[in-house]
């Protein structure tokens, strides 16, 4: 049973009915994955996407930890005799974290401070006292308190004991936190400046060597560049309202009328925000930006891992890949249209050895002997090279194409390549991996490590725990949106089926080689360890083409055969004539069918998948070629016009493969002519642009690339957008002062007269350090 109150919580927070956020959290007790629930469960979840399952799974992750915090925090007020009937309500309807732990603060068992060695003077009822505002004669009370034997010299030393005392009181004050906390989040800036003596090392970070923003609208990437350069020792950060602000607030809840006690309470009111609550609340503050930043890293990684699994597969052709190289010269292998590798060799065509004559004659008889039907080639070092000799060949009917080879050589060290071809080299299995892109890019690519791929903002820096769930689940919604031929399937890939374990997978892979091709789904239960659970998790997301029930090669679960078989007998046809013959199906009347357990949105998927059995949701593959006679970055020249293809989507715009061996950048302001606030709705990892060269610098290689109609054109507006207190992008200061840091900062994608070089420091970062 779930705790009512957290359901009733999340289903308002995420503006979902009680009743589906109840029916997720029931599958998911009962060990159902979020692929299965959002396909096979629609009619007990009231048809919730994999996103709204995820978001509720994660929802009830974290008011679980609430909880557990909350009955840590009643034990330990409990055990110490400060639980009360009031504290014990107070802990119990508390919404977060940080609430709570603001209830907990006055009773947390503290190491020894300046109030607690105040208090062991006795100066706790001079502290009370001046608290209360309420007499005229604080001088004669703090000079009975003075005695040297305690470390009391003074009135001086008894008034500033007490002064600890009432910081401390004022800091463990809940309302004044929750205020305090308001002013931070709303008000906070991000002001970062350059470490002394740090110049040199911090070239890349420039542009946040004086800098200064609102911290609640600050883009993910600027937090997490500046937190880097923090990290890395270069920049200081903070994220700090003005100081004034602060103090009026504090001054407001705990000063009372005119009394020398005031003064008092003051300087203590000062003394709390600077020493500990301003820096509680700032701490708060960094790591909740640094947590916004970081969800959103995660969401853009998550969204290029998803394009890239999800890329348009060759599909089964025999395939020849090559891994070009120069001195070393190209590795070649060719593959069986199962991926299997048939033959591996290597030809030296490019500089310095050029035997194009011998290498040409090679290529051509592997692709006599093995009918290759497509060339891969990696895009490294030589790959343009390698493309136009292979394309001189003059190879009739072979798709000659290049394959972005990121992670290959991860592939080719890994344990998983050693155990595929522990007689080859790692030079042998890249090119294998090379090959099985063009053919199955989700087969391939979900045997490397997403962080490996090349497609991320920030991977290193964020949260790893929350990379790795985040990834997990795109490549579990990936695997099981494509399905998995069951028969052909690596040990790798069927351990991303919905409900499969690592060992599940190794055992239905060495089932297969103990007795052969599964003729049927239900064969599957007889795999060591295949439960009843197991299976009706997995089962629907299993593929066995050319069974005799052509349901087996479909994505209708073995639950609902039966159905099927109901609108074959229906219309005295079998289930195959039903698959083949559209005209047979266009008689099923639906609404026959629904019952108390079967509704329409599954009926509806029934009906969608007899038309197309075992359909691939991905793209078609379309061939791609790049510009010719564009190869260097030498050749680039302002106002080209080249083809391209999207390599990743930043927040801040996209890098694109324009073939010259180094990816230019279409900053944000210059994808569209419109306006445009996330480049993710309208660019996807290897989606095929046409960019404009704007800039080149060859010496840094860095390519600038627009795709607006008119590169040279002011950047675009958001109609209705305010513009008059804009200023142009230029260094920017951060004075502190009464009043509070001077927030000059102009958004990069917001700037009026010209948008922001796309050679920011941020690109140069993303570029170097995570590509």
């Amino acid at each position: 049973m779930h705790d009512e109150k957290i359901i009733e919580a999340i289903s308002h927070e995420l503006q979902l009915k009680t009743a589906q956020v109840r029916a997720v959290a029931d599958l998911l007790a009962e060990d159902s994955t979020v692929p299965f629930i959002a396909r096979y469960r629609k009619e007990v979840t009231g048809g919730l996407d994999e996103v709204a399952i995820i978001g509720i799974r994660d929802r009830l992750l974290q008011l679980a930890e609430l909880n557990k915090r909350k009955i840590a925090i009643l034990k330990s007020m409990e055990d110490n005799g400060h639980l009360t009937p009031e504290l014990e309500k107070s802990v119990r309807e508390a919404e977060t974290i940080s609430s709570l732990e603001d209830i907990y603060l006055p009773y947390r068992p503290k190491k020894r401070t300046r109030a607690t060695i105040a208090r062991e003077k006795g100066l706790e009822p001079l502290a009370e006292m001046i608290f209360a505002q309420e007499s005229a004669d604080i001088e004669s009370f703090a000079a009975s308190a003075v005695d040297p034997e305690k470390g009391i010299a003074s009135v001086e030393d008894a008034l500033q004991g007490a002064r600890d005392i009432m910081a401390e009181w004022i800091n463990e004050n809940s309302e004044a936190r929750e205020s305090m906390r308001a002013l931070f989040t709303q008000a906070s800036s991000l002001s970062s400046k350059l470490v002394k003596g740090k110049e040199k090392e911090a070239v890349k970070y420039r542009d946040y060597f004086d800098w200064a923003e609102p911290a609640h609208a600050a883009p993910s990437h600027r937090i997490l560049a500046v937190l880097r350069g923090v990290d890395e020792g270069v920049l200081s950060a903070h994220f700090l309202p003005g100081e004034e602000e602060a103090i009026n607030i504090l001054e407001g809840k705990f000063l009372k009328g005119e009394c020398p006690a005031r003064e008092q309470v003051k300087q203590a009111a000062l003394d709390s925000y600077r020493r500990l609550m301003g820096p509680s609340m700032e701490t708060e503050t960094r790591t909740a930006c640094r947590i916004r930043a970081e969800k959103e890293a995660i969401r853009v990684f998550a969204e290029n891992v998803r394009e890239l699994l999800l890329s348009s597969p060759l599909g089964e052709k025999s395939v020849l890949a090559l891994d070009p190289g120069l001195r070393t010269g190209c590795k070649l292998v060719c593959l069986s249209s199962q991926g299997n590798l048939v033959h591996n060799t290597a030809i030296y065509p490019l500089e310095p050895h050029n035997k194009i004559e011998e290498s040409g004659s090679t290529i051509r008889d592997l692709c006599k002997k093995y009918r290759i039907e497509a060339i891969a080639i990696g895009n490294g070092t030589g790959g343009r090279e390698a493309l136009a000799f292979c394309r001189g060949l003059g190879l009739e009917n072979i798709i000659i194409t290049m394959v972005n080879e990121s992670g290959a050589s991860v592939y080719s060290a890994s344990k998983i390549a050693r155990t595929e071809f522990p007689d080859h080299d790692v030079t042998v299995r890249g090119a294998v991996s090379i090959g099985r892109r063009l053919m199955d890019p989700l087969a391939e690519l979900v045997k490397i490590d997403p962080k490996s791929i090349g497609v991320g903002q920030y991977q290193h820096d964020v949260d790893q725990k929350e990379l790795r769930k985040s990834l997990d689940d795109v490549v579990l919604s990936c695997v099981n949106a494509v399905g998995v031929e069951v028969n052909t399937a690596s040990g790798e890939l069927l351990r991303h089926v919905s409900g499969l374990s690592p060992k599940m997978a190794d055992s239905i892979v060495s089932y297969r080689s103990d007795n052969g091709a599964f003729r049927s789904r239900q064969e599957i239960m007889k795999v060591p360890g295949m439960g009843p659970k197991t299976f009706e998790q997995s089962a629907g997301f299993l593929r066995i083409r050319g069974a005799d029930n052509p349901l087996d090669g479909s994505s209708v679960h073995p639950e609902s055969y039966h159905i099927v078989e109901k609108m074959a007998f229906d219309l005295s046809c079998s289930v195959g004539d039903l698959v083949r013959n559209r005209e047979l199906r266009e008689k099923i009347k639906l609404e026959k069918y629904v019952t108390d357990e079967v509704g329409m949105p599954t009926l509806r998927d029934i009906y969608a998948e007899l038309d197309r059995p075992g359909r691939d949701p991905r793209r078609e593959f379309e061939l791609f070629s790049f510009t010719d006679g564009v190869n260097e970055i030498s050749d680039l020249e302002p106002g080209m016009s080249l083809t391209g293809v999207v390599t990743n989507v930043t927040a801040f715009g996209a890098f694109v493969d324009i073939g010259v061996h180094q990816d230019g950048l279409v900053h944000i302001s210059q994808i569209s002519d419109s306006y445009v606030s996330d480049p993710h709705s309208v660019l996807k990892v290897n989606q095929q642009v046409t960019v404009t060269v704007m800039d080149v610098d060859s010496e840094r290689n860095r390519i600038s690339l627009s795709m607006k109609s008119d590169p040279s054109a002011r950047q675009y507006r958001k109609p209705g957008a305010d513009t008059s207190s804009k200023k142009p992008a230029g260094k920017t200061r951060n004075k502190q002062s009464k009043k509070g840091p001077v927030k000059k900062a102009v958004q990069a994608d917001k700037k009026p007269d010209r948008p922001e070089s796309p050679f920011a420091g941020l690109a140069d970062m993303l570029k170097n350090q995570d590509r």
